[in-house]
């Protein structure tokens, strides 16, 4: 059995043993299928696993390589993929139980571009039911139940990519895909202490994706490091056709390589003094350390505000009624009551009360915010802050009531389709990981995949990982 480290090491070192055939594509798979098929369910991380696709796609890249054909650093690297994306012939469930047995005839953009690289998928992760869409009251709002954190299982993982945070931490495949409207990338990276990015709207192409809110879902890997988000960001980035929300192909390509430090250019950072009312004094003391660091590494860290203004409010309503269209044939059919969570077998109905009006206005609101922003980013390359104000929470907490707390910067974030990468930054005196986030103008996903690397070149939080015995 190899040790357990491989398991830990970044899709950049796996790559470099592939790629000079020092590591099997094939044993490293088998590998990471044995030890998912042993730790998965105790996590809860996967909705399943794929091991004859793993292992045809492995046996593939194999024999690629040793003829001479090497596709790049995600030949022969196994990954795991949010349960809303469809891959061909595959149950598709999205978490929820009205979708349980759903399968469409078609692989999604991002699996298709993953299958052109060599990657290897080794299953499908579990996910929140709906990915949120109609909202949740508790963790175990999902067909497998609630994620459980690999740094402490009677915590979550946080967010609708919960799964997806669960093998990654867990060191159950190299690098995993989620989504995200709100948050679902950056929390479940932070919860899980991995690296997680969320690319500016409309770079990844949704199509083959379940829509929950089509103006602002976005699709991103979680990872060890911000280097791994960079690499599978370039691998699946693009324009598409069939998805009328990418950006056209200048926009949405995204190339990524060694000379990377040639590109590099000094940042301004902007540390966030209003992105969070308060931070738990476990969170505060390891971001307190991490702004020391950034003070080191940057020449220019000043302090930043967010503009102030009904940004919540507006990314509520533009989520509610956009869910609502989506899963209106669920709602009108009554199948909503299908749902797991009791929040979500209610909600759709409320949601269906927005108006046209509410919508409209919230779409003004964000074009005010967008100008606000941009105005801000002529001033800083990148904003600052903690990912999350708290750490993981039990997987009992009642989210409704007991995990409220004010997240301007998330909704600015979304409604903006700003990229934004979390990185690990240190742990609470219960070793519960803390995660820092960095922000940037739409469009300029380099400026903060620039500011993790730097910061992880300075610090090896990214490289502790969960004792899983």
């Amino acid at each position: 059995m190899p040790g357990e480290e491989l398991f830990y090491l970044t899709v950049s070192e796996l790559a470099r043993r592939i790629e000079s055939k020092k590591l099997s594509p094939v044993e490293l798979t088998q590998a990471y299928l044995d030890r998912s098929q042993k730790l998965g369910p105790r996590f809860n991380a996967y909705a399943r696993l794929t091991p004859e696709i793993a292992l045809t796609q492995a046996k593939a890249a194999e024999k690629e390589i040793q003829r001479g054909h090497y596709r790049g650093p995600l030949h022969g690297i196994p990954y795991a993929v949010k349960d809303l994306l469809s891959v061909k012939g595959l149950p598709t469930t999205w978490g929820a139980k009205p979708y349980a047995n759903q399968a469409f005839n078609y692989n999604s953009t991002l699996i298709d571009h993953l299958n052109r690289v060599g990657a290897v998928m080794i299953g499908k992760a579990a996910m929140i039911e709906l990915a949120g869409g109609m909202g949740y009251r508790f963790a175990s709002a999902s067909l497998q139940g609630e994620a459980k954190n690999p740094w402490d299982p009677t915590c979550w993982t946080c967010g609708s990519s919960s799964g997806s945070g669960a093998i990654v931490a867990a060191g159950l495949a190299a690098f995993a895909i989620g989504t995200e409207t709100w948050g679902s990338i950056i929390c479940p990276s932070a919860f899980c202490g991995v690296s997680g990015l969320r690319p500016t709207y409309g770079r990844v192409s949704r199509y083959g994706a379940m829509a929950l809110s089509p103006s602002m879902d976005k699709i991103g890997p979680l990872a060890r490091s911000a280097d791994d988000c960079a690499r599978i960001f370039a691998a699946i980035a693009g324009h598409d056709a069939r998805d009328r929300g990418t950006l056209p192909i200048d926009r949405a390509a995204f190339t990524y390589s060694a000379s990377l430090e040639l590109r590099s250019r000094p940042l301004r950072i902007g540390w966030l003094k209003n992105a969070w009312k308060s931070l738990d004094p476990g969170i505060a003391k390891p971001v307190e350390a991490a702004v020391r660091v950034l003070r080191k590494t940057f020449s220019s860290v000043k302090d930043a505000s967010l503009p102030a203004g009904p940004w919540e409010e507006a990314g509520n309503i533009v989520i509610a009624a956009e869910g609502a269209a989506s899963f209106r044939s669920l709602i009108r059919s009554g199948r909503v009551s299908e749902l797991t969570d009791p929040l979500g077998q209610i909600a759709g109905y409320v949601n269906e009360q927005y108006s046209a009006a509410d919508y409209l206005q919230a779409l003004k609101v964000r074009e005010i915010l967008q100008t606000k922003m941009e105005t801000l980013f002529d001033s800083f390359d990148v904003l600052a802050t903690a990912s999350q104000p708290v750490a993981a929470t039990p997987l009992n907490l009642n989210l409704e009531t007991d995990l409220v707390f004010p997240d301007p910067l998330g909704g600015i974030g979304n409604l903006c389709g700003l990229p934004a990468l979390s990185v690990p930054c240190g742990f609470t005196d219960k070793n519960l990981p803390a995660g820092l986030q960095f922000v940037a103008r739409a469009g300029d996903d380099f400026a903060v995949i620039q500011a993790g690397r730097a910061f992880q070149q300075h610090t090896d939080w990214h490289k502790r990982h969960p004792k899983i015995r």
